[in-house]
């Protein structure tokens, strides 16, 4: 290792190997701190869309298996609610539904909620205009998405107006006198900000009403649930799938929002493997660098071999300058990396366009993360020095000179 470390470091007779080295060490430097930094800014984006699914969608969801809808036994729903690990259980609601408001109109989905929602989902921390409320007294109200409020012109400030609520009528039969759609009206009195599929489809209202409006006095959608801080979260999923059986499904919030983070994994492994293919081209630059080195200290080589140095000993000589070469940019990568990850953790130095609930890259790194982007730039490093060390150990411990 002290001689790898004083080829590494000693100057060279030619100026052009000193050169080479310095690229190599710095494409591996560039190489390490984009890896770190797109792993990153990937977490970031994954943490942000748990954060904003959170405020939405519960710790777990009971759907069933067949079907939109479930009558939920008093029993079992009691069972539940006694469960080990649960804290708030909420029965919810929805359908596709037609709304209109003063000549503006459009399709959505209805949620209705009891008054148990707002503790499962925190959905009042999204709030943006006017208030939480879903009924009172006799008097209906409705908080919608924030895509839905412009979409239908709506303003929470008007207490006046209806927002009109259709639903196909499932009693109607053709050529019969009733009504082909059922109409209800709810005053709209709050606006959330949520991640954008929610918000430019949901309209929350009580679930009185939207039972009211698909003729129903029993039907749920999901129950939700919310769970006691620091309990096992899979401990209680599998505690309810024996509860409720094989005709529900039992999420946690994982599977609730498993498309979405599935594409994050796929996309970000995908700039990974794209990122350690073109660190692997810089590795070539580091193959002709220590090549250089090999052909300047052929008389040392020589030296060492007549000396007693084996084949063995000469090649690991330079596999450790090529790790060298490598720990150095390596160290340097993550040093930058880390730099530039507090920058935009504290100052948001590289910032977002266009309008968003948040002004700049959201980025969170991670050490098992790190430790994969070390152990790949060490592996490449350590492949790159290979044919380097092996013409080192081919050179004869007999030079002749002209």
């Amino acid at each position: 290792m002290k001689i790898a470390r004083r080829y590494l470091f000693a100057k060279k007779s030619t100026n052009v190997i000193n050169l080479i080295s310095g690229i190599s060490v710095l494409g591996i430097t560039i190489g390490t701190a984009a890896l770190v930094l797109v792993l990153s800014v990937f977490n970031g984006f994954e943490d942000l869309l748990t954060s904003l699914f959170s405020t939405f969608n519960p710790d777990i969801k009971i759907v069933p298996v067949k079907g939109k809808t479930f009558k939920m036994d008093d029993a079992i729903l009691k069972r539940i609610e006694a469960a080990e690990g649960i804290a708030v259980v909420s029965e919810t609601l929805e359908e596709v539904a037609f709304f209109e408001y003063k000549g503006k109109q459009d399709f959505g989905i209805v949620k209705g909620v009891d008054e148990h929602f707002v503790e499962v989902t925190g959905i009042d921390s999204t709030i943006r205009e006017g208030r939480i409320i879903f009924r009172k007294e006799e008097t209906e109200f409705a908080v919608l998405g924030g895509g839905m409020r412009n979409k239908l012109g709506i303003n929470v400030e008007d207490q006046f107006t209806a927002m009109s609520v259709y639903m196909p009528n499932r009693k109607h039969r053709a050529g019969s006198l009733s009504k082909p759609f059922k109409k209800q009206f709810a005053y709209p009195v709050g606006t959330f900000v949520n991640q954008q599929d929610f918000d430019n489809q949901y309209v929350l209202t009580s679930l009185r009403f939207a039972r009211s409006l698909l003729g129903s006095k029993n039907d749920l959608s999901a129950i939700e649930i919310k769970l006691k801080e620091g309990v096992d979260a899979q401990k209680t999923v599998s505690a309810l799938r024996q509860i409720v059986g094989e005709d529900f499904i039992v999420k946690d919030r994982y599977q609730q929002n498993e498309a979405y983070l599935k594409l994050m994994n796929v996309e970000k492994w995908m700039s990974f493997a794209i990122l350690s293919l073109m660190m692997v081209l810089i590795a070539f630059n580091m193959i002709g660098s220590l090549w250089m080195i090999v052909l300047e200290k052929k008389k040392d080589i020589a030296i060492l071999k007549s000396m007693g140095a084996t084949k063995t000993m000469v090649r690991n000589i330079f596999l450790q300058e090529g790790l060298l070469l490598t720990i150095l940019g390596l160290v340097i990568g993550i040093v930058i990396a880390f730099v530039i990850y507090q920058l935009q953790i504290n100052y948001g130095i590289i910032g977002f366009p266009g309008s968003f609930a948040f002004d700049a890259y959201p980025i969170s790194m991670r050490l098992s993360d790190v430790l994969i982007v070390v152990f790949t730039v060490l592996l490449i490093g350590f492949l790159a020095s290979i044919l380097p060390a092996r013409r080192a150990e081919s050179i004869s411990s007999m030079i002749r000179e002209a």
